[in-house]
């Protein structure tokens, strides 16, 4: 059995990675819940976010009545889904207009530019109360905020300096993300570009994926970053020899 400390990283990794989900409100006319499908993106801690239109059902549901869950799966591979990942998390939806979360936002889903300014739309976070995890049969376990989301208290210097490092890493190191993505996540060679830094890790996408690279230890400053992803650069280096 996984310790609750892999498990949580775990959660943490299908979180950052996710793309999409399930919305489920309660609906506002029956009562019942209602379940929708949503484009996904992180804060800087973790805290889902996603961008809805007040037309939307599921934003008039929210309107009435704050409570909602997010379904998140990495099952699409699986002959048998049930075997798979897949975590809910609860709590209160609200809507922000924080410049973090738009940026964010936008760096996963830049089709998501052409009508982030529309009146009727808005940035949501859902505040997660807890999550339910189950990593296939068996491995189920329920998990609390602290479990899911990363400290930022004091980390303000790297989130101000995350549009520089994030640019900084898209124009003049893409050969950095590539290498990144295929030595020490798996994933196939491209463009990968970066959309986030927080203290834990980074996040990089190419065309509707993500992969998440996890530092050797927390970072708190531009500098600190630096020094991180520069290491993992020589990491991926002696990874990708070594498996030649």
């Amino acid at each position: 059995m996984p310790s609750k400390a892999a498990v949580a990283a775990d959660a943490r990794g299908l979180v950052r990675r996710a793309f999409k989900g399930s919305l489920a409100t309660i609906d506002s006319t029956n009562s019942y819940p209602y379940a929708s499908l949503i484009t996904l993106a992180t804060d800087a801690s973790g805290v889902p976010s996603f961008l809805i239109s007040t037309l939307a059902r599921h934003t008039r549901n929210l309107a009435k009545d704050r409570r909602a869950s997010v379904l998140i799966d990495a099952t699409g591979a699986l002959a048998d889904p049930l075997q798979g990942a897949r975590l809910t998390l609860y709590g209160l939806a609200e809507k922000t207009a924080e410049e973090g979360v738009r940026r964010r936002f936008l760096a996963r889903h830049p089709e998501a530019a052409f009508y982030a300014d529309f009146p009727d739309f808005a940035f949501f976070r859902l505040v997660v109360e807890g999550a339910h995890y189950i990593g296939g049969f068996g491995r189920i376990f329920d998990l609390a905020p602290g479990d899911l989301l990363v400290p930022v208290e004091g980390t303000a210097r790297l989130l101000d300096g995350e549009p520089d490092i994030v640019e900084h890493m898209n124009k003049d190191h893409a050969d950095a993300l590539e290498l990144y993505a295929t030595a020490l996540a798996g994933a196939s060679p491209g463009p990968w570009r970066m959309a986030g830094i927080d203290p834990e890790g980074c996040d990089i996408v190419l065309d509707g994926e993500a992969r998440r690279i996890v530092f050797a230890g927390p970072v708190t400053t531009p500098a600190e970053a630096r020094k991180e992803l520069v290491r993992l650069v020589a990491e991926a280096r002696a990874r990708r020899e070594g498996a030649a």
